[in-house]
């Protein structure tokens, strides 16, 4: 019997592998009439916002992106490159090798499992169509719901969606949005994914304080189902 009832998991970084920008991305803007080295700026600075859902719907906010990057889309151009665009962060992301394996485990214990994601309109267009899918019992998405972490609404949201207390729940990742001290702060116990491969992830406003438990891989996540949760102890 597992000591918790849930791991909660982030997604860029944790159940898929480091995540850079591929070629597609500066093709995109390049088809819209912007500068792509101007497009990637705008990306990386209003990351947080866009996550937000700060400009409105997939199609304005690809439309505001490329204006603030000086491009001067056609008539039509912004939504005929919207299928283009969740392709484009659909290469940009790997499921790592141990993901399926993991969640498949995790729940063979009757442990919930959910996804909590800052992220942008895309990934909640393409994750259904992931193998991961059908193995999280809840996905909550800050672009959804308005908040980025470490907001305590997004890491309650997960709760209220898996019907468990923070105090039983893990979080598990790499440590991107301070997500990791917003976890601990709501009562999950945290725990930091330090791949190797993270070392070239793109990631904003990481937890570089933070000195909770590591694991090396999402299989690790297995052995600390036996411990106490520290908010029960």
């Amino acid at each position: 019997m597992s000591a918790y009832r849930a791991v909660v998991f982030d997604f860029f970084g944790t159940l898929t592998r480091s995540v850079q920008r591929g070629p597609q991305h500066a093709d995109i803007a390049r088809s819209l009439g912007a500068d792509p080295e101007a497009v990637t700026g705008v990306l990386d600075s209003t990351f947080r916002a866009r996550a937000c859902g700060r400009y409105g719907s997939a199609e304005a906010t690809l439309r505001w992106v490329i204006e603030q990057a000086g491009g001067r889309p056609r008539p039509g151009a912004i939504r005929a490159a919207m299928p283009a665009r969740i392709d484009a962060l659909r290469a940009d992301t790997q499921l790592r090798s141990d993901a399926v394996s993991a969640l498949t485990a995790i729940r063979g214990r009757g442990v919930r499992t959910a996804v909590i994601s800052d992220c942008t309109h895309e990934l909640p267009a393409f994750l259904p169509g992931l193998p991961v899918a059908p193995l999280l019992d809840a996905q909550i998405y800050s672009v959804e719901l308005g908040v980025c972490k470490p907001d305590p609404e997004i890491y309650l949201a997960a709760c209220d969606r898996l019907g468990v207390a923070p105090s039983d729940c893990l979080y598990v990742g790499d440590g991107g949005s301070h997500e990791l001290t917003g976890a601990a702060a709501v009562g999950m116990t945290p725990v930091r994914l330090a791949a190797p491969d993270l070392a070239s992830h793109l990631v904003f406003d990481a937890d570089t304080n933070f000195a909770g438990r590591t694991v090396r891989s999402l299989t690790d996540v297995l052995a600390l189902l036996r411990h106490t949760p520290a908010m029960a102890v």
